[in-house]
């Protein structure tokens, strides 16, 4: 018996993927099979499915790297996970499908009372942008932190957490509704990068410049930016979704003291990952961060959904439905 599942059988735009039947994957001794309930669509899945991501997937392959649902089979020397545990999982591809096969050790178990839904929302940009906050860019209570891409999965997820920890925020964005979002989840200052100079907008909010910026966004939003750090400030290049690599003048990190900072989840400290993990958890399993969900697909729609993504459309985050929610 086979499964439905969204297939690229040639790398390209978005609607090169296509929802077909497929064979099932067989289980190993420490693999699990989990029936997908919901799967969420991330920049990245854009660029895989494009062949523009910097580790290229064989075709045909099934697109997606973040799910939620329930176990359905665990391979014989699995003993963390048993049939019904609800789980999220990442991985570089084969989320937008109806069920997974995938190493025990990609699993986490979702939070009682955490639905599913929420749980596929706030895996990899939320993860993304607290690490970044809270390792690399370092922010303290009361840090002005501007963020970048305000309106985006990482970038409204970034405002979300930048709020709940103290910072106070300055979103920028490129649309009133964008901003809006940014607003409702905690944001103190907006920027329409599209209406406004953003340097003299970012020196009029922050004459004494920002203690941090976090950039998912790139392209020539990135050196306004960085002339609004003050002293010693961090920016923290997460990617690149504007698909232009900005070029940076050294001088101004000279000048101003400031460092510029990439983000990768393997750089953060064991310790301080685990740290980060449980502060997160908490944050969203207490209602202090509430993932935004701006869309809905169902998974024949799923080219839809990464065009949606593709074209900057998407408010936070982007879930593809795929089954129900088990047990």
């Amino acid at each position: 018996m086979g499964i439905r599942a969204a297939v690229c059988e040639h790398h390209g735009p978005p609607e090169t993927v296509t929802v077909r039947d497929t064979a099932r994957q067989q289980i190993g001794d420490d693999t699990v099979r989990v029936a997908v309930a919901f799967a969420a669509v991330n920049f990245p899945d854009v660029l895989v499915v494009a062949d523009d991501y910097q580790i290229s997937v064989p075709t045909p392959f099934t697109p997606g790297s973040e799910f939620a649902g329930f176990v359905t089979e665990v391979g014989a020397r699995v003993e963390e996970y048993a049939v019904g545990d609800r789980v999220t999982g990442t991985g570089l591809f084969g989320a937008f499908a109806q069920e997974v096969v995938t190493d025990s050790h990609k699993l986490s178990p979702i939070p009682d009372g955490l639905p599913a839904r929420l749980a596929a929302a706030s895996g990899v940009a939320y993860r993304t942008a607290h690490h970044s906050l809270r390792s690399v860019a370092r922010i303290r209570k009361g840090d002005p932190v501007v963020v970048l891409g305000a309106g985006g999965g990482v970038g409204l997820a970034a405002v979300a957490i930048g709020h709940a920890l103290g910072a106070e925020v300055i979103a920028v964005a490129s649309s009133p509704d964008k901003l809006a979002a940014a607003r409702r989840h905690g944001a103190r200052h907006l920027v329409n990068h599209r209406e406004v100079d953003l340097r003299s907008a970012l020196k009029e909010i922050v004459p004494r410049g920002a203690a941090a910026v976090i950039d998912p966004v790139g392209g020539d939003l990135t050196e306004p930016a960085l002339r609004a750090l003050g002293r010693g400030g961090r920016l923290v290049t997460v990617g690149f979704a504007s698909g232009e690599v900005p070029r940076i003048p050294l001088n101004l990190v000279l000048v101003k003291g400031v460092q510029i900072l990439g983000f990768q989840f393997g750089d953060i400290a064991p310790d301080e990952f685990d740290r980060n993990e449980e502060e997160l958890r908490t944050l969203i399993t207490s209602g202090q961060v509430v993932p935004h969900i701006g869309a809905e697909f169902g998974l024949d729609e799923t080219a839809a959904a990464l065009r949606m993504v593709a074209d900057g459309r998407a408010i936070g985050k982007v879930l593809i439905r795929v089954g129900g929610c088990g047990p």
